[in-house]
């Protein structure tokens, strides 16, 4: 009789990101991951096939990280910043070696390009629901995008309310904002260009 084969179980992603969900609402901000048509979207707004290095505020578990290592180059670079331990455990599974996973704030994002020794990005995504967040936090974050990006880099926020873009004109004046109906749920786009004139 011939002997089965073992089979490896892979990590259901889906339950660690519901159950990062039912722990932390204000940080997570969805009770499933983003969807691979809204992953297509943001990957085309913040043109990351240009970019040598992108910045991921708020991976959780990597549904959009997984999207951006396949449009990215193969020389360009991703630092990803997530503050739940549990979703930066599962993060540096991953075997790609332009992934470079953080743990801590998305307020800090100078400090961990200088921890790893990287440039200033050229590109720097959101996920993070900013409508759960204080204002005082949400402005933080906002201007240390800001500080971070290359002269001429791209924001990207991906949000279900408009809290990013209420607070984010105070730092990089208004937005160009496209609604993503097929997700769960409807998302909409915010993109900003550092150094552009307001939309």
């Amino acid at each position: 009789m011939a002997s089965k084969k073992r089979i490896k179980l892979q990590p259901d992603h889906r339950m660690a990101f519901l159950q990062g969900f039912l722990k932390s609402p204000k940080q997570v901000g969805s009770i499933i991951p983003s969807s691979r048509f809204l992953e297509r979207r943001i990957v085309r707004a913040a043109e990351i096939g240009r970019a040598s290095l992108v910045v991921e505020l708020g991976p959780g578990t990597g549904g959009t990280t997984r999207a951006l290592l396949r449009a990215m180059s193969p020389n360009a670079r991703l630092l990803a910043i997530e503050i739940d331990p549990r979703f930066v455990a599962l993060l540096r599974r991953s075997p790609d070696p332009r992934l470079i996973v953080h743990e801590g704030s998305a307020s800090e994002i100078e400090a961990a390009l200088r921890k790893h020794e990287l440039p200033a990005p050229d590109a720097i995504l959101s996920g993070i629901p900013f409508s759960t967040m204080a204002r005082s936090v949400g402005e933080q974050i906002l201007r240390s995008v800001y500080d971070a990006l290359e002269p001429g880099g791209l924001f990207v926020a991906y949000q279900v309310r408009d809290r990013v873009e209420v607070l984010g004109r105070a730092v990089f004046g208004r937005p160009h904002v496209k609604t993503v109906m097929l997700n769960v749920p409807p998302m909409r786009i915010y993109r900003w260009r550092k150094g552009e004139p307001s939309a």
